[in-house]
Formats: structure tokens, C-alpha cells, sequence
């Protein structure tokens, strides 16, 4: 029954908005149970449903989640006939944590830890120290990495532990700030094509009786921001990665198991002013707000001194329809970041946090032109964007 015109629009409610599986099957959980199964000291398995391997490779497809693989049977055949693989063969996803966004994903991957404890929660977030907007993906400004991101990874406590540790990916991400805080551990290789990648990945998984490899492409997400998922340069990167994914699989050294996942999923989003709300020409969300960090999709609003319940409910107000709107302490109360928070990365969250519900985002056309005009986004707990596939092949 439609409400009455004279009645306030109701607020999505925030026990609505679908959790992340910390724990339990979360990208935060894989390499964990992976090492776990290895006897690296230190680690639980805590994704039941895996069966251990001597060797484990992960190949991490930026930007390809659960529903486009299922969406693209044609463009997909390999990974696509994996499906039934997924997550031990329960034909389940994983989810991918809060924001679903390549940064917060890739530390919680490496680190095995939710973002409220590695402490990168989002495409950029304030700096407490400087009170600076940190971009966590291109590392700006320069800020200490490991004090941003203290925790050591899951790959240097593997290759202490003995397990024989690589990662394959584009030489020029070797000496990268976030790649140190999240991937760092045993030897890197850079290799240029993807299909290197794949070799020289099944070439490390074969050089020790226990080893944990990872390798990664990013074009699938590089052209899905671009050109969007429902466009036909999309499409040939994802022809063209499950041939690097079938590749890879017809190398695997006994005694290996291969899971292919993602660091988030994708959704387009229409170029018109319902579907884009752009931040820097709204003076009412403006209003009392000092930074606004995150992305499209998932924002971290600051607010200047004592605005804080004021742009809390200003943002209910004009949002609250299309965003789950959070204050920090219910953000934090409700697990999006994970069961407990770094005292260290409280501040880093948004004193008021934006998830995206509905097919929209928040963009700021002067300050984020770039971003802003991305036709592919992602970022909130939609399942379109969370859910990540664990597709596996053992030999």
C-alpha cells in the first residue's frame, strides 16, 4: 500500500541491511582456513567447508562477482561450470566485507582480518592524526605503512611458518604501499601479460611440497568502471580471463587446490539526476559536513565539530529512502566493519556512514571527477556488489 503524500518518507531500517559473513565466510576468512590446513601455526579454519591442501593457489579477479559470472554463462564457460565448486563444493559465494571495494578487500584478504581491525575501511577515510582524507588505494597522502596497517600478513607468517610463498602480479604493484600492508610476504614476481601470470603461478605452487600462491588481474574491473558491465569491452575481459582461469587450472601440480574469487562485484549506474546525486552541488547534504570520504556507494561523511546528529539526520532525511544511513557507533554496533574495532580505526570511520540500497550513488563531480564519472561502482552490502564467487579446481 502506497503511503500517503503529506507522510515524511520512512528511513530504511538498518537491521535491512544484509551483514557481511565475518568469521565465517567472508574474504577475510580464506587465507586463514587455507594456512590452517597447512599446520601454519597460529590460524583456525574458518570456512568449514574447504578441504585442506599441500598447495593453494588463490587467483583474484578484480571486479567479478557472483552475479556477473552467473549472469554470463557465453562470455564465462569455465568459470561459470565452476559455480557448483564454489565454497567447498556448496555451490555458495562468500561475501566480500564493508565497503566492497578493492583496498578494504585486498587487505582483508591478505591480513585475514575485517576492516575494522586491518583499518583500511574504505576507498579513502580521514586521517585522525592529520584530519587529511587518506586515498588507501593510491596511498595519498604519503602516511607510514605499517603504522596505518600494523598486523603482519597471512603470506609472511606462512613463509615463517615454512610454506613456500609467492605472489604473481603486474611488476609495477610490487613496491606499492598497500601491497606491502596487505600482500607482502615470501618472494614477488611481476610479470606483464596475464598469461605469464598463470605460468609462472603454476611454476611457484609446484616448487615446494607446501605453498600458498596469489595471483591477480584488474583489467575486468578497469574496464567495468569505464565502460560499464553491460559493455562489449567488459565482455571480451571476461572472455578474455576465464581463458587465463582455464589456464591456470590445466597446470596445477598434484596434490593442489585453486580458488578463484574476487575482491567485489559491479553494478552500472544511469547518467541522470535520480540515479546520480552529486555531493558538491547539494547544499543540503553539504551542510555541516567538513570531508566526505568513501565512494559512491558506500560514503563516510565527517562532520564538522557538534554537526554531527544534525548531518545524521539530514542525510536520514534526504536519503534515507535509497541509503542505509548509519552513525558510526550503528555501523560499528551492526558488524558492517566487523565483530570489533581498532581503536586506531574508530576515527577513520565516518561519523555518519551512506550504504547504497537502491541503483544509486553519491558522486562529487568537482572534488572526485575521476570517480565520478565511472559508469561501474560498487562499494555497499547489496548483493550484487558483496557477493564474491570461491570457485575451485583440485588435482
Amino acid at each position: 500500500m502506497a503511503q500517503p503524500a503529506w507522510q515524511d518518507p520512512v528511513p530504511l531500517s538498518l537491521d535491512t541491511a544484509p551483514v557481511p559473513a565475518y568469521g565465517s565466510g567472508s574474504l577475510a576468512d580464506l587465507l586463514p582456513t587455507l594456512v590452517a590446513g597447512q599446520e601454519v601455526p597460529g590460524f583456525t579454519a574458518a570456512i568449514p567447508e574447504l578441504t585442506p591442501a599441500d598447495r593453494n593457489c588463490v587467483f583474484l579477479i578484480d571486479g567479478l562477482g557472483w552475479e556477473q559470472i552467473k549472469a554470463h554463462p557465453d562470455e564465462a564457460p569455465f568459470l561459470h561450470s565452476l559455480l557448483p565448486t564454489s565454497r567447498g563444493g556448496t555451490g555458495r559465494p562468500l561475501t566480500a566485507g564493508f565497503p566492497s571495494t578493492t583496498a578494504t578487500s585486498l587487505a582483508s584478504v591478505g591480513t585475514g582480518l575485517p576492516p575494522g581491525e586491518h583499518g583500511l575501511p574504505g576507498y579513502t577515510a580521514r586521517n585522525p592524526e592529520t584530519g587529511e582524507l587518506m586515498n588507501q588505494l593510491r596511498w595519498r597522502p604519503w602516511t607510514a605503512p605499517k603504522v596505518w596497517q600494523p598486523y603482519p600478513t597471512v603470506f609472511q607468517l606462512a613463509d615463517a611458518a615454512g610454506v613456500h610463498t609467492a605472489q604473481v602480479s603486474a611488476p609495477t604493484f610490487e613496491q606499492t604501499p598497500l601491497t606491502k600492508v596487505a600482500l607482502s610476504g615470501g618472494s614477488f614476481l611481476g610479470r606483464l601479460s596475464g598469461e605469464d601470470r598463470m605460468d609462472v603461478a603454476a611454476q611457484r605452487l609446484a616448487a615446494g611440497d607446501r605453498s600458498l600462491v596469489y595471483t591477480y588481474y584488474s583489467e575486468v574491473d578497469g574496464k567495468g568502471h569505464r565502460f560499464g558491465i553491460d559493455s562489449d569491452a567488459w565482455r571480451g575481459q571476461l572472455m578474455y580471463v576465464d581463458g587465463l582461469a582455464r589456464r591456470l587450472a590445466e597446470q596445477l601440480p598434484p596434490r593442489s587446490a585453486l580458488y578463484i574469487t574476487a575482491d567485489h562485484g559491479m553494478i552500472d549506474i544511469p547518467f541522470d539526476e535520480q540515479s546520480r546525486i552529486d555531493f558538491d552541488e547539494d547544499w543540503e547534504l553539504g551542510a555541516g559536513v567538513a570531508l566526505l570520504g568513501g565512494e559512491g556507494r558506500a560514503r563516510h561523511v565527517y562532520a564538522v565539530p557538534g554537526a554531527q546528529a544534525d548531518v545524521l539526520a539530514v542525510w536520514r532525511e534526504v536519503l534515507g529512502e535509497q541509503f542505509w544511513i548509519a552513525s558510526r557507533d550503528e555501523a560499528v554496533a551492526a558488524g558492517w566493519f566487523g565483530p570489533t574495532i581498532d581503536e586506531r580505526v574508530y576515527g577513520r570511520i565516518g561519523d555518519v556512514v551512506a550504504a547504497a540500497h537502491d541503483d544509486v550513488i553519491i558522486t562529487a563531480t568537482v572534488n572526485e571527477p575521476h570517480e565520478s564519472a565511472m559508469v561501474g561502482v560498487h562499494g555497499s552490502l547489496t548483493p550484487v556488489e558483496q557477493l564474491v564467487p570461491l570457485l575451485e579446481v583440485r588435482s
